[in-house]
């Protein structure tokens, strides 16, 4: 597998820049593939000279994070990563034919591991696969803002280029949600029988309700608050949150917001976002209510889901959301775009609310509503948690990818 940007380690730090679902998405499913028999080994780009650049999955011994050296000794965020990797690509079939690796397939995620997976696949002769996790043209769609500044962020014209390229020359593809794939035909004129919908896991066995893990950890959190994990960036949606929380902490007299995420030393575009969030809670007076916690340490990530009240996920675009699949996983009712993929998992009004987090006043409603109805936040609870235990285990999204990769291999 190749998952080429973000700070991708053996044991990840989460909500470091780059750094979130598709991370835990890649590990998690390498890990479950390997239970099923399978060796992977996962390609990352090198950075860090202080990184060992082979480095073994701990309690995993037929999964592996192999570090390629591309640029200069530093870290690019994805959106300008573009011109590094046909040196990342380069060295990464030397790498292989240096140490005599033989693999059946090369499995990219995200356009640009899609891109690497293109040459290094075509050098060995051998089948490409790809995962999207997120377009370029549907981010672009959702997020609107001033088109100039928008393209400079993000390079959308040559993300989408390289996209659509990348659908048309892999043996197949994996997507994330139906929505997805209808995207790809609506927005890239593009489709095919080679397209299969594969839903993100979770891991079952690590996040779930409180009753069945015993002693629950204390957070040193509020006794009661609403709950929000992921990555800071300025496109999840923080500051929607904050001022429909405005409406309902003015309601609901002791309830409390907790924000969580971002790296253990925060990058510069993720103190921006930091800086935002706390000049909205100075605009609003909400000092005593809101708690802004940053890194969440991955012993204190399970009790924070399970000691909340309901778990929000204010993001307007979201491929799909693992944080959410997670909150669900434990229990918690969830309040979510209906615009992102986590439609497809949230039936509304039955295991959670779906909303569009743009709109002050049906964000702040939905989550009232589940605050001044307990039983009715711990019936979605339940059948949320029932959802992801059915049909979102890391087991079972294994094997569908077993499935797929015979199917387009054979």
């Amino acid at each position: 597998m190749l998952s080429t940007h973000g700070y991708f380690d053996p044991v990840p730090q989460l909500g470091r820049t780059d750094t979130g679902g598709q991370v835990v998405y890649v590990l998690q499913l390498a890990k479950a593939l390997a239970r099923q028999g399978m060796r992977v080994d996962i390609y990352t780009r090198w950075f860090d000279p202080s990184s060992k650049q082979v480095a073994p999955v701990p309690e995993n011994q037929d999964v592996r994070v192999i570090r390629i050296r591309a640029g200069a000794w530093q870290f690019i965020p994805k959106e300008d990563i573009y011109g590094v990797l046909p040196e990342l690509a380069k060295n990464m079939i030397g790498f292989i034919k240096k140490n005599g690796l033989r693999y059946e397939f090369f499995h990219g995620h995200y356009v640009d591991a899609g891109i690497v997976t293109l040459e290094v696949a075509k050098a060995f002769d051998k089948p490409s696969f790809f995962t999207a996790h997120s377009i370029g043209a549907w981010k672009r769609e959702q997020m609107g803002g001033d088109p100039e500044v928008m393209e400079k962020k993000y390079k959308f014209k040559h993300r989408v280029s390289e996209e659509l390229r990348i659908f048309k020359s892999v043996r197949a593809q994996t997507v994330t949600t139906e929505t997805q794939r209808k995207k790809i035909e609506e927005l890239y004129g593009f489709s095919s029988d080679n397209i299969v919908v594969i839903s993100p896991g979770v891991d079952v066995h690590t996040f779930r309700p409180a009753d069945a893990t015993g002693v629950v950890l204390e957070t040193g959190l509020p006794k009661k608050y609403i709950f929000c994990l992921s990555r800071i960036d300025s496109n999840k949606g923080h500051a929607l949150l904050l001022r429909a929380f405005d409406h309902v902490r003015k309601e609901i007299r002791d309830i409390h917001l907790v924000i969580g995420g971002g790296s253990a030393q925060p990058q510069r575009t993720e103190q921006e976002v930091f800086d935002t969030m706390k000049q909205i809670v100075d605009e609003l007076g909400m000092h005593e209510c809101v708690h802004i916690i940053g890194y969440v340490a991955d012993e204190l990530l399970v009790p924070c889901y399970q000691h909340a009240e309901l778990f929000a996920l204010p993001s307007i675009f979201e491929p799909f959301g693992m944080t959410a699949l997670e909150a669900m996983a434990c229990g918690k009712p969830v309040v979510a775009s209906r615009f992102g993929g986590i439609r497809n998992v949230i039936s509304s009004g039955e295991s959670g609310l779906l909303i569009d987090p743009s709109n002050e006043k049906e964000f702040a409603d939905a989550m009232i509503k589940l605050l001044k109805e307990p039983q009715l936040a711990e019936r979605m609870g339940q059948k949320g948690c029932e959802t992801i235990k059915g049909h979102f285990s890391w087991e079972a999204i294994a094997e569908k990818h077993i499935g797929f990769y015979e199917k387009f291999t054979s």
